[in-house]
């Protein structure tokens, strides 16, 4: 049943009460069909769901998002998986939906990230998607239906408390949007913003080649760092975002935080990590938390601490850095969307070592002729959209 008023239990922390979410005119667009969501939740909630509807309009294939802290883990479109990314996403034994893919994407390009995660769907959430999600340590999702068998599947988790939130899909708000701060209103008009394919016809480098994966990893990358705490910075491959850098106070901290999280991405395929032995016992999250200690170069100093019996059957051999950079050096194709300007030409050559081919972000710097030129050195496309994409 729908209402025009949700109570809640505490907003953003327990000592802020009252907390509710009401709409001044007409009912709320949800259905709360399971578990008691708090404010945080519904914040990410709402985000990740306008995200997911965005990318589907924009690619035709069903979206999942991964949302933490009111900026996406991961977001993704339904392509299928080819063996390696069904094995570091932990989803080998499922069967898998088109919308199941997008939801195994969005988890696990960032696995460490999305622990605890509340999710969104585009479409009705079946039961291959909901199988996944049992799985996982989760907080919530929203869709805008669930099928019998999904739902009850979903009603089992976390001893039956899990968050689940019906959405109206045909909910269209005002067109101004308004919020408080420090007993202060705020009013602006929403982002209605599409963003198109056309947004990526001013292309200013030498390089002019721009192929249709690209245009859609790039549309990707720029509608998910629309919903993305700024400054933030997103690196796209193969439909998928493989590392997004959020709220940071400098471009480049976010272009180095995006690919770090795409290097590590793309470090656990490789065959030193896919082939680790360990123990039968060990679970999702501390496998990804031991993955990541494994590929990062602080590996040896819990060799030295012994405590390897812990995880693995056997003590295997940490991968040299130089082992790790052969690998990564590999890695191309990459699409990287900035919600604002690149100031500085050392954001491209920090997007270059992962395997960044095509750029779009705003332009209108002063360097921009720095820029270009970095990018012409390593014979990369970028277009200039011409459009900021701020969000807080």
């Amino acid at each position: 049943m729908k209402m025009n008023e949700l109570l809640l239990k505490y907003g953003c922390n327990p000592n802020q009460t009252p907390s509710r979410i009401f709409c001044a005119e007409g009912e709320l667009p949800i259905e709360v069909l399971n578990g008691r969501p708090g404010y945080i939740n519904l914040l990410d909630a709402f985000n990740s769901w306008q995200l997911v509807c965005e990318l589907k309009e924009a690619t035709g294939l069903p979206a999942a998002a991964s949302f933490k802290h009111v900026s996406p883990a991961g977001a993704a479109v339904g392509l299928p998986l080819d063996d390696t990314l069904k094995k570091i996403y932990f989803v080998e034994e499922f069967e898998l939906s088109p919308l199941a893919c997008a939801y195994a994407r969005a988890r696990g390009a960032d696995r460490m990230s999305s622990y605890g995660d509340f999710i969104a769907l585009s479409d009705e959430c079946d039961r291959q998607t909901a199988a996944i999600i049992a799985k996982e340590v989760s907080d919530g999702v929203i869709a805008p239906g669930y099928t019998p068998e999904a739902l009850e599947i979903l009603k089992g988790k976390r001893k039956g408390t899990y968050n689940i939130i019906k959405m109206d899909p045909s909910y269209r708000p005002a067109p101004v949007e308004r919020k408080d701060c420090y007993g202060i209103t705020f009013e602006q008009g929403r982002n209605e913003l599409k963003l198109e394919p056309s947004l990526l016809a001013n292309i200013v480098t030498e390089e002019k080649s721009l192929p249709e994966n690209a245009v859609r990893d790039l549309l990707i990358s720029l509608i998910t760092l629309k919903y993305t705490q700024s400054n933030s910075v997103c690196y796209v491959k193969d439909g998928q975002a493989i590392g997004i850098g959020a709220g940071q106070q400098s471009r480049v901290h976010c272009t180095r935080l995006a690919g770090n999280k795409a290097d590590n991405w793309y470090l656990r395929q490789h065959p030193a990590v896919l082939a680790l032995p360990f123990r039968a016992d060990i679970r999702r999250p501390d496998r990804d938390n031991t993955i990541d200690v494994f590929i990062s170069d602080d590996y040896d100093d819990v060799l030295r601490e012994g405590t390897w019996q812990n995880f693995f059957t056997e003590r295997p051999q940490p991968l040299s850095r130089e082992e790790k950079r052969r690998w990564l050096d590999t890695m191309s194709g990459v699409s990287l969307g900035s919600d604002a300007f690149f100031p500085f030409g050392d954001n491209i050559e920090r997007a270059k070592k992962s395997g960044v081919q095509y750029i779009a972000q705003p332009g209108g710097s002063v360097r921009d002729d720095n820029v270009i030129e970095a990018c012409n050195r390593y014979h990369m496309t970028m277009a200039f959209t011409g459009i900021r994409l701020f969000h807080h």
